[in-house]
């Protein structure tokens, strides 16, 4: 997979501007076009009182045109400044479906972790896993907490020897070339005499002109996966993670799929998922 097109998700959410920067150096990095797609959340609270409707109406639509036409002069004077070949999309329709179909247009697509704390957060419910699940692209999420840097110089692969995991890494190739360390880290469900599964990977890297070294980790019991994986991020300095999403229909997760929902809820870091 080659990034010459990216496309990121703007809303207006106290983020939006960090993962429209994110963006910006990202395709500055791989001389890529960028298509700012504004989406927000389109569910109706109705008015307890049915007279007064044409009046809230009135105001939501309002605001909702100022705040299209304030996120659209940001995108403007934002791709101006970084000299980007960009452009603006605003299409109608249900949030989840429009996303999808335009990210199908894109090489990567950048969206950004759900914050409860932040009502423009609020796209749709599962907007992110409907995304990632239905695009049929790479994602990069971003986390909501803390400064976001687009740097990737320390990355590390989450293998379970899946096939997510497998079109995971590949589609994570161009990202990670210029990379200073690679980790290929497998959390093992038992112990075993043999070669950990990551050597193959690492492997597998090292023809593709990227050195990786790799790491095995027994699965503690009574300990969540996802939780020891955030912590190996934490202790490893990790600018990227590198994971396949979910494995099976959400309603039948395996292992990989709970470690996915715990890293959406609680990532501080950007995580690629691919499905």
């Amino acid at each position: 997979m080659n990034c010459k097109t990216l496309l990121v998700h703007l809303d207006d959410s106290t983020h939006s501007d960090a993962r429209l920067d994110y963006a910006l150096q990202l395709a500055a990095r791989h001389d890529a076009h960028l298509i700012g797609l504004y989406v927000v959340c389109e569910e109706l609270t109705k008015p307890i009182f049915l007279h007064e409707d044409f009046i809230w109406i009135a105001n939501r639509d309002a605001q909702r045109d100022a705040n299209l036409k304030s996120a659209h002069a940001r995108f403007l004077a934002a791709t101006g400044r970084a000299a980007c070949s960009a452009e603006w999309r605003a299409p109608d329709g249900p949030p989840a479906e429009t996303a999808i179909l335009h990210s199908r247009h894109a090489d990567l697509v950048i969206l950004g972790q759900e914050d409860l704390e932040d009502p423009g957060a609020y796209v749709a419910r599962q907007f992110v896993d409907d995304v990632v699940m239905g695009s049929g692209r790479p994602a990069i999420v971003l986390p909501h907490a803390g400064p976001v840097r687009a740097q990737m110089e320390n990355v590390m692969i989450a293998w379970d020897g899946g096939r997510e995991s497998a079109r995971a890494v590949t589609d994570a190739l161009p990202l990670i070339r210029r990379a200073s360390f690679v980790t290929v880290m497998t959390v093992q469900r038992h112990h075993t005499d043999g070669e950990p599964a990551g050597i193959n990977v690492a492997a597998w890297l090292a023809r593709h002109g990227i050195e990786a070294s790799f790491t095995a980790t027994p699965r503690l019991s009574g300990v969540d996966t996802g939780v020891m994986l955030l912590n190996m991020l934490a202790d490893r300095h990790i600018d990227l993670l590198v994971m396949g999403a979910y494995g099976h229909a959400r309603v039948h997760e395996r292992l990989l799929g709970g470690v996915t929902r715990t890293l959406l809820q609680s990532m501080t870091l950007p995580v690629l998922l691919s499905h």
